[in-house]
């Protein structure tokens, strides 16, 4: 499915080139019209990531999401700032579809792991953000993209692959919030990798062709964000391109 998505600082939709604080552009967007908008086209589900949170895990717009998840008819997945189980239980207790869990899939694995039996397939969202390196190897990144793990893409899935690991949020850095188009070949690899999980590509969507190599790719579902704030393709393109692939 197309996923829309909106990235919050301060209560704005933004978008940072790279996942970089530095590199900040911010919409002019009436957020709940928008929601509205895409309710009405048939929109399945949306993202949200809470940048403060993601920065600062005390700093959570916590009384904005309420109030998001309590307007709108669509399934929202949240994610920025989770690190213990007490915050998927707030994201749960004030609405959210599904919680994306990223940097503490890494650090904190065994809780994780955890989190995943208690909550169930469809609730927990891992978020993958992975460098490729001059090896060609999947390296993950940590805390908004900033620090560099020993760890690879695929031994991750791999640890998670015994519990009830289904849905995975995959960006490729060096694509995000560029419009240069997602590596395809990335998502060629890892749908025929692990065909049990269902994977969200994310990153450099820019014009409906993208929509189209992506799902021949095999992935299940498409995030796009920056592409529809700045009107580049429209959310009734998308899904009707979606569709018809």
């Amino acid at each position: 499915m197309i996923i829309p998505a909106f990235d919050l600082i301060n209560g704005k939709a933004v978008r940072l080139y790279q996942g970089d604080y530095a590199y900040q552009k911010n919409y002019d967007i009436n957020l709940y019209e928008s929601l509205e908008k895409y309710a009405s086209k048939g929109v399945k589900l949306v993202h949200i990531v809470d940048l403060d949170g993601a920065k600062n895990s005390n700093n959570r717009q916590l009384k904005l999401l309420k109030k998001i998840l309590n307007h709108t008819t669509i399934p929202i997945q949240v994610g920025g700032g989770i690190r213990n189980q007490k915050d998927i239980d707030i994201l749960f207790e004030l609405g959210a579809k599904r919680v994306v869990i990223g940097s503490v899939a890494i650090t904190n694995r065994k809780d994780v792991k955890k989190w995943l039996n208690i909550y169930g397939s469809d609730a927990i969202v891992l978020a993958l953000d992975l460098k490729i390196n001059y090896l060609g190897e999947k390296e993950i990144c940590i805390n908004g993209w900033q620090k560099q793990t020993n760890y690879l893409f695929e031994e991750i899935i791999e640890y998670f692959s015994f519990s009830q690991l289904k849905h995975v949020l995959c960006t490729d850095i060096s694509k995000d919030g560029t419009l240069l188009g997602p590596n395809i070949k990335l998502y060629q690899e890892i749908t025929t990798l692990f065909k049990n999980i269902e994977f969200q590509a994310s990153g450099g969507v820019s014009v409906l062709q993208d929509i189209v190599d992506l799902k021949k790719t095999g992935i299940q579902h498409i995030i796009i964000g920056r592409s529809l704030l700045e009107k580049k393709i429209t959310i009734e393109d998308a899904l009707r391109c979606w569709q018809k692939e």
